[in-house]
């Protein structure tokens, strides 16, 4: 999509936590891995994906620790990437480098 000026627009998402908007270069996308091997109660594992070029479906959140609590009170990585499932989010807090039981 390019505006008057020509210059291309950058996508923009909305992150799970704060539900503020932003460009996709700024937040952290998040996508579900489930262990292939595992019977059907273990957890999805949310692995981030920095690089953007994981496949599935994928949650956006601000690398910021406030959006990464909001997102977990409000089990908004379960909804935005519809699990039925329980969500490990370890992966994603030590990236972040916080410290969630």
């Amino acid at each position: 999509m390019a505006d008057r000026t020509g210059l291309r627009a950058e996508p923009s998402r909305t992150c799970v936590g704060c539900r503020g908007t932003d460009s996709w270069s700024a937040l952290l996308r998040v996508v579900a891995a489930k262990d292939a091997d595992a019977p059907g109660s273990t957890p999805v594992h949310l692995r981030p994906d920095p690089g953007h070029r994981l496949p599935g479906r994928g949650a956006w959140l601000h690398p910021r620790p406030e959006c990464f609590e909001l997102a977990v009170r409000r089990k908004a990585f379960g909804r935005a990437l519809r699990l039925q499932a329980p969500v490990d989010i370890s992966a994603v807090a030590q990236q972040l480098g916080i410290q969630h039981p």
